[in-house]
């Protein structure tokens, strides 16, 4: 069987179609570690259940320390998965949808 030249059978992308493709699979690798522990799946759960949520609610629901809690957070916060808005000694967090839409189409197009 005769071998085909790369080119004949996987045209090359153009470099900027490679770079598109390539810093969304960052971003998607970003996003999917910071859903890659159960913890922050189930405080993602809870506060889809709750539409919004203070931290001391988060924390009587799971069986964890506060101060692990906050870190969960702290990481869905920072990857933009989470929203919180201080209130009085409190934090409110709610879900940021977008980027969750965001997450899905990046893991749709796997």
């Amino acid at each position: 069987m005769p071998r085909r030249k790369l080119n004949q059978c996987c045209p090359e992308e153009p470099a900027s179609r490679l770079n598109q493709t390539r810093n969304a699979k960052e971003e998607l690798a970003s996003l999917a570690k910071a859903l890659a522990h159960p913890v922050r799946l189930q405080i993602l759960e809870i506060l889809k259940s709750k539409k919004s949520c203070v931290c001391g609610e988060i924390v009587d629901e799971l069986p964890l320390a506060q101060a692990t809690v906050s870190q969960h957070l702290k990481v869905l916060k920072n990857a933009g998965f989470i929203r919180g808005t201080i209130s009085g000694p409190a934090t409110c967090y709610c879900i940021a949808s977008e980027k969750l839409a965001r997450f899905k189409s990046l893991a749709s197009k796997l």
